[in-house]
């Protein structure tokens, strides 16, 4: 009866951890995308690295907002500092490389992001264009924060698995 009740718990818990938190944004939010100047390796490469210098500033924000009112106060006094993010990025990457950056209402495509479909419109958002802004972008949330959970780089991480702990600690 004991391994009946342990084999039930195992069992829950693998529904639990196993199922998938979906994050929907609201309609009160402001968006973030940096557009690649083309799909190729290198400017996607430049792309990623913009937008991983650009982590620090954008922490910035996402940390001190609190309504919708003080991230746009926020956004726009921090354009300055963006702009100067990403342009020592390019002078290290591709010196001749071009960029706008612009915060206003913008189309998005409709996109599907972790069994999510975000519908295509226009929205509120903070967009940096690299050169022809032809190539894959990055996109994320910044109010409320949902920004820059994907784009941090990891390596060696080990994987542990509570029900696995569990089922080798009773079996």
């Amino acid at each position: 009866m004991k391994k009946l009740v342990i084999v039930l718990a195992i069992i829950t818990a693998i529904l639990v951890i196993n199922k998938e938190e979906k994050i929907i944004i609201p309609k009160e939010a402001i968006r973030f995308r940096v557009i690649a100047n083309s799909n190729s390796y290198k400017d996607q490469k430049i792309k990623k690295k913009v937008v991983n210098n650009l982590n620090q500033e954008i922490r910035k924000i996402t940390t001190l907002d609190t309504s919708l009112q003080a991230s746009r106060r926020n956004i726009n006094q921090e354009i300055p500092s963006f702009s100067r993010v990403v342009a020592k990025t390019l002078q290290e990457q591709e010196p001749n490389q071009t960029f706008s950056i612009d915060y206003g209402m913008h189309y998005f495509p409709e996109k599907e992001y972790k069994g999510i479909v975000y519908e295509e419109g226009e929205y509120e958002s903070l967009v940096i264009t690299l050169g022809n802004g032809l190539g894959e972008n990055f996109w994320c949330v910044l109010f409320p924060p949902l920004c820059l959970l994907d784009t941090e780089e990891v390596e060696d991480v080990e994987y542990t698995s509570f029900v696995k702990e569990l089922i080798d600690k009773y079996f």
